[in-house]
């Protein structure tokens, strides 16, 4: 069974890149435009995985980050801050509020793909 992935970035061509890159590895995906509707595919389904943009209009990457680590069914899922951002202390504070990895766009799809390896066994 495929492992299920939640794609959040405002950005309709990324999350489409997004989408090819991971259904090309042999993931489900499943897309929400920003953290709201993120928070709202959070209804008891399995998500192995959630890779977030940072900034996001309506609710925003940490935000939302700071609602799954707070959601008993979802404390535990790995997220990834995929993001144009560089500054350290935006990584320090996701790292802080939980994500497991950051990674910058434009982003290489195999190391795209090596940081999700990493967190979801097969």
């Amino acid at each position: 069974m495929a492992k299920t992935i939640l794609v959040v970035d405002d950005s309709t061509s990324l999350r489409l890149v997004v989408k090819m890159t991971l259904e090309g590895a042999g993931y489900d995906v499943i897309e929400a435009a920003d953290g709201q509707q993120a928070l709202a595919l959070l209804d008891g389904r399995k998500i192995h995985l959630v890779l977030s943009d940072l900034n996001m209009p309506v609710m925003n990457g940490l935000s939302l980050l700071a609602q799954i680590k707070q959601h008993p069914d979802y404390r535990f899922t790995p997220v990834i801050m995929l993001t144009t951002e560089t500054a350290e202390h935006l990584q320090r504070q996701s790292q802080q509020s939980g994500s497991c990895a950051w990674v910058i766009k434009p982003f290489e799809p195999p190391q795209l793909l090596d940081a999700i390896a990493r967190l979801i066994l097969p």
